[in-house]
C-alpha cells in the first residue's frame, strides 16, 4: 500500500515540475519533499523522476504512478467525504474560467455535491480577470484561474499545474509572413490576448485582431471557421485543432499557471474540501470531447 502522504507530495512535484515549488505549495521543506519522493521510489522499486540542477521530468513509470496516485487519492477522499463530509454545511461561492468549465471539472463538482449535500455550492463562470476581481473583493470564496508564473496575487493560491501556452489553428493553417498575424482574442482585459500581442511585438511581427469574443466557445468557433489563430493552454486545446509550428514565424509563448485561489475569509472546511477534490481528481484536466 502506498502512503497517501508520499503520493500527495509526488503529485505536487509532478504538477509543478519543481521540488522547490512543491515544497512551497505543501508547506514542507525541500529536503522533506525529496525524502518523500525517494521513499515512494523505493516502495515502487523503480525511478519515477529524472532530475538535475535545472529540470525535473517523469519517467514512463513516473507517468504511470501519477495516474495511480490520482486514483488512489480520489478514492480515499471519497471515502473520507462519505464518513465525515455530512457535517459540512453552508454556502460556498466558486468561480471558474469558461475554458476550464469545458473540462471534466463539472464531473468533479457533481461528485463534490454528492459527497457534501449540505454545502450550497454557487458556481460563477467568467473570464479570468473578472474572477480575480470578484475574489479580491470578497464576492467569491474559491476561484480556479490562470496567471503568469511568478505573479503574486492578493489572494493566496495553490498551483494545480503549470501549462504551456501555444498558438493553435485549424490543420493546414498558413500565415503570410508579410501580413499581420490574424488573431482571435477575448475581450480586454485578457491574459492570453496580452501575452500573444506582446510575444509578436517582441519579434517584430504585426498582428491584426480579426475576431473579439466573450467566451471560449466563440474563440473555438472563430478559429474553426478559419478567421484567425488563437492562444490556448496546450492541455486545454481540443483535438480538432492543431498546435502551430514555429516554422510559421510565430514566437514561443510563455507558460501559464492554473491556480486555485481561496479567499482568507472563505468557510475553511468547505473550501479545503473543494480544493482537495479538484487537486486529487483533476491534475491533468484535459478537454472533454467536442469542446
Amino acid at each position: 500500500m502506498y502512503d497517501p502522504e508520499l503520493l500527495r507530495t509526488f503529485l505536487a512535484v509532478v504538477q509543478s515540475l519543481s521540488f522547490t515549488r512543491a515544497a512551497q505549495s505543501l508547506g514542507l521543506s525541500q529536503p522533506t519533499v525529496s525524502q518523500h519522493v525517494r521513499r515512494l521510489e523505493e516502495a515502487a522499486g523503480r525511478p519515477l523522476l529524472v532530475r538535475d540542477t535545472r529540470s525535473v521530468a517523469l519517467t514512463s513509470d513516473g507517468e504511470a504512478m501519477a495516474g495511480f496516485a490520482r486514483e488512489i487519492l480520489a478514492v480515499q477522499d471519497r471515502a473520507v467525504g462519505y464518513f465525515t463530509g455530512s457535517h459540512l454545511q453552508g454556502r460556498l461561492r466558486f468561480g471558474v474560467t469558461d475554458d476550464l468549465a469545458l473540462t471534466p471539472l463539472p464531473r468533479i463538482l457533481r461528485d463534490f455535491r454528492h459527497l457534501y449535500p449540505r454545502i450550497d455550492l454557487e458556481l460563477t463562470v467568467l473570464q479570468n480577470d473578472g474572477l480575480i476581481r470578484r475574489i479580491e473583493s470578497g464576492h467569491l470564496d474559491v476561484a480556479f484561474v490562470k496567471r503568469s508564473p511568478g505573479q503574486q496575487p492578493a489572494v493566496r493560491g495553490q498551483l494545480v499545474r503549470r501549462d504551456q501556452l501555444v498558438w493553435c489553428g485549424i490543420d493546414g493553417t498558413r500565415i503570410d509572413p508579410d501580413q499581420p498575424v490574424p488573431l482571435v482574442v477575448y475581450q480586454a482585459p485578457s491574459l492570453s490576448r496580452a501575452l500573444s500581442v506582446q510575444a509578436l511585438e517582441k519579434v517584430g511581427r504585426r498582428s491584426r485582431i480579426t475576431c473579439t469574443v466573450r467566451g471560449v466557445n466563440g474563440v473555438l468557433a472563430a478559429v474553426r471557421a478559419g478567421l484567425g489563430i488563437a492562444v490556448l493552454a496546450r492541455t486545454l486545446m481540443p483535438s480538432d485543432l492543431v498546435e502551430l509550428p514555429a516554422s510559421l514565424g510565430l514566437p514561443k509563448l510563455p507558460q501559464l499557471d492554473l491556480v486555485l485561489l481561496t479567499r482568507k475569509q472563505a468557510p475553511a472546511e468547505a473550501a479545503k474540501a473543494l480544493t482537495s477534490a479538484i487537486l486529487a481528481s483533476g491534475a491533468p484536466l484535459t478537454p472533454v470531447a467536442g469542446s
